[in-house]
C-alpha cells in the first residue's frame, strides 16, 4: 500500500490550561486541548482564519507529564457592576505538555507558517507560550493501529463498553468568528494512554493510529 506524505507538528510547553466551557462560573480543566483550540493555534501561525482552507483537518495526540492546581483571578462577565467583582478561583493546569498534529494537505503553507508564525505560538491561554518543530513523514492510509494518546471521535471507538478507549468528552470542534455558535462533538481520550486497536485513517511507522478530526474552521460552526 502506497504511503501518504504528511507534515508532523510537535508543540511543547512547560504549562498549559484548557478550561472546560461546559461549566459556567467555575474553572474545570480538560485533560487535552479541544480541536477548536488546536485549530486556533494553527490559524494564528498564518495570521487570520481567512488564510486557513475551510476543509483543513488534522489528527492529534497529546500527553502531559503532570498536573496541578493554582489560584487565578477570575473576572466574571455580567450586566450588573456588582456582579463583575474579581474573585479568586482554583485553576487546574497541566505541565510538560506535548501536542503532536498531522496534516495531509497544504504542507508547504503550514510548514512555513510554523517556522515563521505571524503571531506568537501559544496553546490555550495567551500567556502559555509554546514552541514547535516540524518534519515531513510518510503515513500508511486506511490501517489499524494503537490508539495511544490520540484524541478520536467517539464514533471511532469500536465498543467503549468492552474496550478501553478512554473517557468520553464533549468538546468544541468549531467556534464561529463572532462566537455566537459553537459546534460540539463527542470524543474519546485516554490521558494515560491505551493499547486499544482502532481502525484509523492513517498509521505512523511506529503503529500510532491517526484519525482525522472533523473540520474545525469557524465556517463549520453553523453546520
Amino acid at each position: 500500500m502506497s504511503s501518504v506524505e504528511a507534515l508532523e507538528i510537535t508543540v511543547t510547553a512547560p504549562v498549559a490550561s484548557f478550561r472546560n466551557p461546559l461549566y459556567q462560573g467555575i474553572q474545570v480543566g480538560l485533560p487535552c486541548p479541544p480541536p477548536s483550540t488546536v485549530a486556533g493555534m494553527l490559524a494564528a501561525t498564518v495570521g487570520t482564519w481567512d488564510q486557513v482552507p475551510e476543509s483543513t483537518r488534522f489528527a492529534m495526540t497529546f500527553t502531559a507529564e503532570g498536573s496541578g492546581t493554582d489560584l487565578e483571578t477570575y473576572h466574571p462577565a455580567a450586566a450588573k457592576t456588582a456582579s463583575r467583582n474579581a474573585t479568586i478561583k482554583d485553576r487546574e493546569f497541566l505541565t510538560g505538555i506535548t501536542l503532536t498534529t498531522w496534516l495531509t494537505t497544504d504542507l508547504d503553507m503550514w510548514e512555513t507558517a510554523i517556522r515563521k508564525p505571524v503571531w506568537p505560538l501559544h496553546l490555550g491561554r495567551s500567556q502559555d507560550l509554546a514552541t514547535a518543530r516540524t518534519r515531513r513523514v510518510h503515513l500508511t492510509p486506511e490501517n489499524t493501529g494503537r490508539q495511544g494518546h490520540a484524541l478520536i471521535p467517539h464514533t471511532t471507538a469500536p465498543d467503549p463498553d468492552t474496550i478501553n478507549n478512554g473517557e468520553q468528552l464533549r468538546l468544541p470542534t468549531a467556534i464561529a468568528l463572532n462566537r455566537a455558535r459553537t459546534k460540539w462533538d463527542a470524543y474519546r481520550y485516554a490521558r494515560t494512554g491505551t493499547h486499544a486497536t482502532i481502525t484509523a485513517d492513517y498509521t505512523t511507522q511506529a503503529g500510532q493510529a491517526l484519525v482525522l478530526l472533523p473540520p474545525a474552521h469557524p465556517a463549520h460552526a453553523s453546520s
